[in-house]
């Protein structure tokens, strides 16, 4: 089965089957069928794409309800540090933090349901990250948490002289000064 259960309820790692041959290699990144059979029926409606540098740490997001968005990350190239901070407070894993990490190589995908804030962490000289979203980017309900918030304590593997973080996600809230909310 290629997709592996996390201790966070709804949250996996996918990781496909890999068709290797001396032309180079083939796999199915996303397979609506495959996904349902395994209980993640998603729609995905959105895709996106990044490209950065090391050192560049970009999160943590999210968008809250009834705007929020389910998400499969996967790196086309590089290698990053995924983050995901559940905010779900229903959850037995509430606030708490899961990383992973996702590569060329390794060709893992992160699937991250709805009620989780998401950020990265470039590892390698430069990284394209992918990822679908099942609604679409909505502006007005786009919130983060601050990336270096001490309540995480998440290690970036990013030495902070060396961290490259947008204005907008230096200026974030900590995660206690967020509201809650009970449905995602």
């Amino acid at each position: 089965m290629p997709f592996e259960a996390t201790a966070f309820e709804g949250l996996c790692i996918f990781t496909p089957e890999v068709f290797y041959d001396d032309r180079g290699y083939f796999f199915e990144s996303y397979n609506q069928q495959v996904f349902a059979q395994s209980g993640y029926a998603i729609q995905f409606v959105q895709d996106n794409q990044a490209f950065s540098k090391y050192g560049v740490i970009r999160g943590l997001h999210y968008q809250r309800p009834p705007h929020a968005q389910s998400k499969l990350i996967r790196v086309l190239r590089g290698k990053i540090l995924d983050v995901v901070v559940d905010l779900r407070p229903a959850s037995a894993t509430y606030r708490k933090v899961f990383t992973v990490e996702l590569s060329e190589e390794n060709k893992k995908q992160l699937f991250v349901p709805r009620g989780f804030a998401h950020g990265y962490a470039v590892l390698s000289a430069t990284a394209e990250v992918l990822y679908k979203c099942d609604a679409f980017y909505h502006p007005e309900s786009e919130e983060g948490v601050r990336y270096d918030d001490p309540d995480l304590h998440i290690d970036w593997q990013i030495p902070v002289h060396q961290r490259i973080i947008s204005i907008k996600d230096q200026r974030l809230p900590w995660l206690s000064q967020l509201p809650v909310y009970e449905i995602w």
